[in-house]
């Protein structure tokens, strides 16, 4: 009996431990995101976001995997500052929901704004790599 509650904490704290170690991989993964956002690094924005991309503004803009990559390079939505002020994550099997709140600085279509946002990104494990499949955001007061 001893043996078995040994066996079952074991266990139980080994799948805690790699749920952390999950949702810190995810939580830096975004981070990185919007670091290539920043510099427009479109080889890595490419091979992280899924082909059926669904990437919502906060202006109820909608893009495509193939606009949201063709605007880094015709200067019609350019990232200059992303300060993430909180970000939460919970990964499920084969899937994590990212959750934040922060400032996010831009230029789209020649107007600078910058803008106090909360967002929500959903993640899918792929052949072993995780892909965003759908970013929404929406303007905080």
């Amino acid at each position: 009996m001893k043996n078995s509650i040994l066996l079952f904490s074991i266990l139980i704290s080994i799948s805690v431990f790699a749920q952390d170690k999950d949702e810190a991989q995810i939580l830096a993964l975004s981070k990185r995101k919007f670091e290539w956002m920043k510099s427009a690094k479109l080889d890595s924005l490419n091979a992280l976001v899924d082909d059926r991309l669904s990437y919502i503004h906060s202006n109820g803009w909608v893009q495509t995997k193939r606009e949201f990559l063709d605007d880094f390079t015709n200067g019609k939505l350019v990232y200059h500052d992303v300060v993430v002020s909180e970000a939460n994550a919970r990964v499920y099997k084969g899937s994590a929901v990212v959750t934040g709140k922060g400032q996010f600085t831009t230029t789209m279509n020649n107007n600078r704004t910058s803008v106090s946002l909360m967002f929500t990104e959903v993640y899918i494990k792929e052949k072993g790599n995780w892909k965003l499949v759908s970013r929404h955001a929406n303007r905080l007061p």
